[in-house]
């Protein structure tokens, strides 16, 4: 195998690596989130909370970025009528972002 070969290996199995840690990470802040969330919505209850976090987790899955998982919060909020607007909810993500990273950092 050629030095060449195994450099491209190498990048191949790093960018599954980052992948796979950027995939954990994102989970992981919307979870985050979603707990932030159902307590601003007073959503009581394990089962209950627990199902929200796969609510707002399956949001996540509409687009690419976290603009779905937002405009989910958002709306639930006002359904409740918690006054949040978009810029507070964009900030909590960031928050939750850099928490989970730091998390999964520190378990690797």
């Amino acid at each position: 195998m050629s030095s060449f070969d195994e450099r491209e290996r190498a990048e191949e199995a790093k960018f599954a690596h980052d992948a796979s840690l950027r995939f954990r990470a994102e989970a992981r802040r919307n979870k985050h989130l979603a707990h932030w969330a159902s307590a601003q919505l007073g959503i009581e209850g394990a089962d209950a909370i627990a199902n929200y976090v796969a609510e707002v987790i399956a949001a996540d899955m509409v687009q690419g970025g976290h603009a779905d998982v937002v405009a989910k919060i958002k709306a639930d909020f006002d359904a409740k009528g918690v006054a949040m607007d978009e810029a507070a909810i964009e900030a909590k993500v960031y928050e939750f972002d850099a928490k989970a990273k730091a998390e999964i950092i520190a378990e690797s």
